[in-house]
């Protein structure tokens, strides 16, 4: 039977919307099934919006400066405001323990060509002059990081596609996919069959799920993670703040914040101890740890004013890096899943070069770049090797 589609897209979130649009502009036939009632209302929708490529991992490094290349000119290519800010991402330390882990970042973020820098006291507070000075030592400070509102991406991304004639088809569920031997030929969902040349997975925290329906094991499990908004103040802060310190209270391994291009503060926190799950409801601990935190950083925030909480999920690898491209084991089938909670940042970029695998049959990044996340890997081989 002739294929009605060129691409199936599973998920309409932070790495399908992009994936369904950058396939659209190379002339392919899209569909795109989401099971919610509109673009980015998973975990797009929770994600706090900032977007940096100072990561340690060299896939993370280019696709993010991928990502950020394209959120920044996003307006002028389409005449959309996305609540692109710029401003950069900083990386704090009032401890040694902290200074060498950034110092010891340095290298290799350079080698990949990112605009990092370390600065000592007197010169990060310039940079941050909010910041706490007390036992501050310095920090790192990459300029061309920023932040962009989730929810104005995806609704664009997805005008975009649909513009290029891409179909959406929203409260439509997965059920299975059609197999033809050792080819994926198609989807069923609760609604109908549909068939295409390949189908590509980027369902988020139900990846394991749709890889299961393929007869392949992909391991990616969610845990959840709790944010919050203020109310808008006036504009002072440049950059996200990423504070590495475990805290007082023993909860965090560490946490992160910005002001957005509406004036609001934006947080988030990673729990040292994870709550693994789908379980989004919001926690009584949060707001207590988050305000020690946030004043401890930056002092003039004790009288903010906050606007809401809630919790998303992060659909995390074993081995923490993400899995994209083809698979080798079933035939035209390719993953964009497990983004380990940066699926937004990396949403532009990882979508830019799903797209060139599927029609090109290469990435854009550099192929070496591009197979460390292999979904044929090893994904507890750093587990094994640190038992050996």
């Amino acid at each position: 039977m002739k294929p009605e589609y060129d691409s199936i897209v599973i998920g309409a979130g932070s790495i399908g919307n992009p994936t369904a649009y950058y396939l659209s502009k190379e002339g392919k036939k899209v569909l795109v099934l989401e099971e919610l009632s509109s673009s980015g209302q998973g975990q797009n929708k929770a994600a706090i919006g900032g977007v940096r490529a100072t990561h340690s991992d060299p896939a993370k490094i280019k696709i993010c400066q991928q990502s950020l290349e394209i959120f920044s000119k996003w307006k002028d290519e389409t005449g959309t405001d996305i609540g692109f800010r710029g401003g950069g991402y900083s990386f704090p330390a009032w401890a040694e323990k902290e200074e060498k882990v950034l110092k010891g970042l340095l290298p290799i973020q350079k080698r990949y060509n990112l605009n990092i820098d370390w600065y000592d006291a007197e010169e990060y507070t310039k940079i941050v002059p909010s910041i706490n000075r007390q036992g501050l030592i310095g920090g790192t400070y990459s300029p061309e990081d920023g932040q962009v509102s989730p929810l104005m991406a995806a609704e664009s991304f997805t005008n975009e596609a649909k513009k290029l004639g891409a179909v959406y088809r929203y409260r439509e569920s997965v059920r299975g996919l059609l197999m033809e031997g050792n080819s994926v030929a198609g989807v069923r969902t609760d609604k109908g069959e549909y068939r295409s040349s390949n189908v590509i997975n980027t369902s988020g925290a139900h990846a394991t799920e749709i890889c299961k329906m393929a007869g392949i094991d992909i391991p990616v499990n969610p845990d959840s993670h709790e944010a919050g908004i203020s109310a808008p103040v006036r504009e002072f802060l440049g950059p996200l703040i990423v504070d590495l310190r475990p805290g007082p209270e023993g909860k965090t391994i560490n946490f992160y914040f910005g002001q957005n291009s509406e004036g609001q503060i934006i947080f988030c926190y990673t729990p040292k101890v994870i709550f693994p799950g789908e379980n989004r409801q919001s926690t009584s601990e949060f707001m207590p740890i988050i305000a020690r935190r946030l004043v401890s950083v930056i002092p003039r925030l004790k009288n903010l004013t906050i606007r809401r909480v809630w919790r998303g999920l992060y659909p995390m690898t074993p081995d923490g890096i993400p899995v994209a491209g083809k698979v080798k084991k079933v035939e035209n089938l390719y993953l964009g899943v497990g983004m380990c909670g940066q699926g937004f940042m990396l949403g532009p970029g990882m979508g830019l070069n799903l797209a060139s695998v599927v029609c090109k049959g290469k990435p854009v990044v550099d192929l070496d770049v591009w197979n460390l996340l292999n979904p044929e890997r090893d994904f507890y081989a750093a587990k094994k090797e640190a038992l050996k």
